[in-house]
């Protein structure tokens, strides 16, 4: 069995419609459609949805803003908008609750930095609270922040570190924002995902270390996520569709050929060019070229979204002033 490599609970529903001509069971989905921004949340009900997608029982939203790529400030400021909105309305937070915000990835890479960015970028508060020895504010939450980095310049599972931190700082909540993979070339850095199921760190690159989750940490988790790379089987896969297109309604010799192409489905298409591509090299993972301004955009966006949905008196001007 082939493994299409993606992190996203929205793909996997449509791979799973692809296979098989219909809906996932045990899998609720609405969308709901803005000018710029297309929202769909799947709602993996119990455990029959949970084998089929191949995800944990829980909420799993998917903002999707074809221009993420190169947003104005209007766009960004939209998006940060809905981003809160969407975190409020699974973590629902008062005034006494503790988060601590993860940022997973290694700081080192570009593609893989979203996280480690967006701490650098969070109104962190917990010092305040203990200096003034205060349990509640009525303008800031209790924030705490952390870049664990990754095994390989740590030594230590990321997992065990924040293990570690919330057995001590003891969190209501730990939000985890991380770098995703896709298997569609036309969502990356468009697409945010978020989900209360918490987040495997490595997982969209091969890499699978110890789930963060609210089994392994003893509190809620939720993982906030941007598809930053995508593999180049599935960027092989996305371009051999375009030039089927385009040379089935120009060729006069061959055109069964394109058309025996075109019914290759996606999952025989992704396999087979796999299948080509592995005496030759491995399966490389592939990112923007512009990436490093991607992600230093993408960063503000999760940063602020994050700022005006935990802290109750703080809006998008404030957190604007603070990151820049």
């Amino acid at each position: 069995m082939f493994q299409v490599r993606t992190d996203l609970a929205i793909e996997s529903r449509e791979l799973y419609k692809e296979r098989t001509r219909q809906e996932v069971p045990g899998v609720e989905v609405n969308k709901e459609e803005k000018e710029d921004i297309s929202i769909t949340r799947v709602k993996i009900l119990d455990k029959i949805g949970e084998e089929k997608m191949g995800k944990p029982i829980g909420n799993y939203i998917t903002i999707e803003v074809p221009k993420l790529k190169n947003p104005d400030e209007a766009l960004k400021e939209e998006v940060s908008i809905q981003l809160a909105k969407e975190i409020k309305d699974l973590i629902k937070n008062d005034n006494k609750t503790k988060a601590l915000i993860v940022g997973l990835g290694n700081w080192n890479v570009t593609p893989d930095a979203l996280g480690p960015k967006v701490v650098e970028k969070v109104l962190v508060t917990r010092h305040f609270f203990l200096a003034y020895k205060k349990d509640e504010d009525e303008t800031m939450a209790n924030v705490s922040a952390l870049s664990p980095g990754v095994m390989g310049t740590t030594g230590i599972e990321t997992g065990e570190i924040v293990k570690g931190v919330v057995e001590k700082t003891n969190p209501d909540i730990v939000i985890a924002v991380d770098a995703l993979a896709s298997r569609n070339m036309d969502r990356i850095s468009t697409t945010i995902q978020i989900s209360d199921t918490g987040i495997n760190p490595g997982s969209g690159v091969g890499n699978k270390r110890q789930g963060l989750n609210e089994e392994y940490l003893k509190v809620p988790v939720i993982a906030i996520g941007i598809p930053t790379v995508v593999d180049a089987a599935t960027m092989i896969n996305d371009t051999m569709n375009l030039i089927v297109n385009s040379m089935k309604e120009e060729a006069e010799v061959g055109t069964e050929f394109y058309s025996m192409l075109e019914k290759l489905s996606e999952s025989e298409k992704y396999t087979l060019i796999k299948e080509v591509l592995e005496p030759f090299m491995p399966n490389t993972i592939v990112t923007p070229k512009e990436v490093d301004e991607i992600i230093d955009n993408l960063s503000v966006i999760i940063a602020n979204g994050l700022n005006i949905s935990l802290h109750p008196g703080i809006d998008l001007k404030d957190v604007n002033r603070y990151i820049r």
